[in-house]
């Protein structure tokens, strides 16, 4: 892909999203999400060990940047990857080398 071909607005979009990607407990999130699809806030806090509050944080947060979508089901809400792409993203995030 050449410079002239790049949209500008699609690489901010993508630039929101690793922003909002960026964060230890939000990537802990999105990998809980890899392997089990959808979940409510209190699986996700349950799983993790976190305050509910800070869950629905970070969840909000992974939504409004357009990295999760949530479906509501009867009192539930569940959440789940807006993109399957975005599992390929943490599996190479996870294999980098730390050093």
């Amino acid at each position: 892909m050449g410079f002239k071909e790049l949209d500008i607005d699609k690489l901010e979009s993508v630039a929101n999203m690793l922003k909002a990607i960026a964060h230890p407990m939000r990537i802990a999130i999105l990998s809980l999400l890899e392997s089990e699809s959808k979940m409510t806030v209190s699986e996700i806090h349950k799983n993790l060990g976190i305050e509910q509050s800070s869950t629905s944080h970070h969840l909000g947060i992974l939504k409004d940047k357009g990295v999760l979508v949530s479906k509501r089901d009867g009192k539930n809400t569940f959440y789940s990857l807006r993109h399957e792409n975005f599992a390929k993203v943490i599996e190479c995030v996870g294999n980098c080398p730390l050093h």
